[in-house]
């Protein structure tokens, strides 16, 4: 709001008259309305409501059964499109093509930048995909003996997880350290 505004409205309330009395007393009115007790409407609106909840229950009694009554729908039978291997990978079982490649890529990302780490890191880095190659052949080996074990089965997957997750770290040392523009 301006100012200007401001001002017409200061100046129109200050005319107004300060002191503004009923024309009536008003109050006996308001003590006889509070005391007064509700009355009774009558029995119609009760048999109303009755009426209401009666009709209710009867049309949504009436639209189930139609509904229950009715053609039930077919439940097609469709064969899954994708099928589903056995998870063990004791012997006889192999972790597929795709696998193999990745890990094929990340195992050459990392002998390129394995020859520029400090020889401690190296031995580190030997040292951690040795246990965790040494972890597969245990897992394997006790798959040959209880091929159903999923919970052997979801260790073999995490460990392979690992392997994966050390070669792709390792992998890309100095092409993170490259991509840095915060330096």
């Amino acid at each position: 709001m301006t100012e200007k505004f401001d001002d017409k409205l200061l100046n129109a309330a200050a005319r107004l008259d300060r002191a503004v009395s009923p024309q009536r007393d008003l109050w006996p009115g308001i003590a006889r309305a509070i005391v007064r007790s509700p009355q009774r409407a009558g029995w119609i609106p009760m048999f109303a409501q009755a009426a209401a909840v009666v009709l209710l229950v009867g049309a949504s009694s009436a639209i189930t059964y139609v509904a229950v009554k009715g053609p039930q729908p077919q439940v097609a039978q469709i064969a899954p499109a994708l099928v589903f291997e056995q998870a063990s990978f004791g012997s006889g079982y192999d972790l597929g093509d795709e696998f193999i490649n990745a890990r094929n890529v990340l195992v050459a990302e990392m002998e390129v930048e394995f020859d520029s780490l400090v020889p401690t890191a190296r031995a580190e880095i030997k040292a951690n995909i040795g246990l965790i190659q040494e972890a597969i052949f245990e897992i394997n080996e006790a798959l040959e003996q209880e091929p159903n074990n999923k919970l052997l089965q979801q260790q073999l997957l995490s460990a392979y997880r690992e392997e994966l997750t050390l070669l792709r770290r390792v992998g890309g040392l100095t092409r993170d350290i490259m991509n840095r523009n915060d330096i």
